[in-house]
């Protein structure tokens, strides 16, 4: 509950609610999706979208025809996503979630990871989502660089300033974001590419399999209509899609997806 305390703040602000659908995260959505629509069973499966935010991912799923139920701590999330048609929005915490075993064919995290610095935790959390996936369903579950910060601070311009420096110095060998300035992002934890797969791995959940989801693309798909929705968009995918599984890339990427089979 610490943890949940420690990031109410940055979300009680409201920003989570369109953050994908502007700037670099509108490539974070769409590259999401284009991964989640190649691996998913189709539907109507049942998904559970843990740490679900107010719904963005699980509108589409809905609309894709899987019945989508989403968790997430912060009740503005579950209030804007309880409205969405045909998705069911409850309070939970991805490290104790009140779902039967075997519930779902496949288990979303695509933002409980972020924000568990401590290793026990991720790895409760994985556990978590495999108990409650059927033999055969999928664990997905979202990561952000270990060096994202650092590519941030510099592409806004703020690395230069000394607490911003110092604090981005430090997440980059110890993983954890400690939350100065709302303005950057609050509480986090920050995965090594490696790291991920062997947190699965303690989890039960073992081989994984590991997706960049924006590539070197983030520093720069939000200037110059690269994501405006036009040809240019189709070739950015198509580009980031080809070299999504080459682990030499996999530092660059603001984010990384790595999926699982429950056994």
């Amino acid at each position: 509950m610490e943890t949940i305390a420690a990031i109410s703040g940055y979300y009680e602000r409201g920003g989570e609610v369109d953050r994908l659908s502007v700037g670099r995260g509108r490539l974070e959505f769409l590259r999401t999706r284009d991964v989640l629509r190649r691996l998913l069973p189709a539907g109507p499966a049942r998904v559970l979208d843990v740490g679900g935010g107010a719904g963005v991912h699980a509108r589409w799923l809905a609309a894709d025809g899987y019945q989508v139920r989403l968790v997430d701590p912060m009740p503005l999330h579950v209030e804007h996503a309880g409205a969405i048609a045909g998705v069911e929005a409850v309070l939970g915490d991805a490290r104790r979630l009140d779902e039967a075993d075997a519930a779902y064919q496949a288990t979303l995290l695509l933002g409980p990871l972020y924000h568990l610095p401590e290793r026990g935790d991720r790895v409760t959390a994985l556990r978590e989502a495999a108990r409650v996936t059927a033999p055969g369903g999928l664990v997905v579950a979202a990561t952000i660089s270990r060096y994202a910060g650092l590519y941030d601070t510099l592409v806004r311009g703020r690395y230069l300033e000394p607490d911003v420096r110092r604090i981005t110095d430090a997440e980059v060998v110890t993983g954890v974001h400690e939350p100065f300035d709302r303005d950057l992002f609050t509480l986090a934890y920050f995965h090594h590419p490696d790291e991920i797969v062997a947190e699965f791995a303690e989890a039960g959940l073992a081989p994984a399999t590991r997706y960049a989801v924006e590539g070197g693309a983030w520093l720069f798909a939000d200037r110059d209509g690269w994501l405006e929705g036009d040809e240019r968009t189709v070739a950015l995918l198509d580009a980031v899609r080809s070299v999504e599984q080459e682990p030499s890339l996999f530092g660059i990427s603001s984010h990384l997806l790595t999926v699982a089979v429950v056994r």
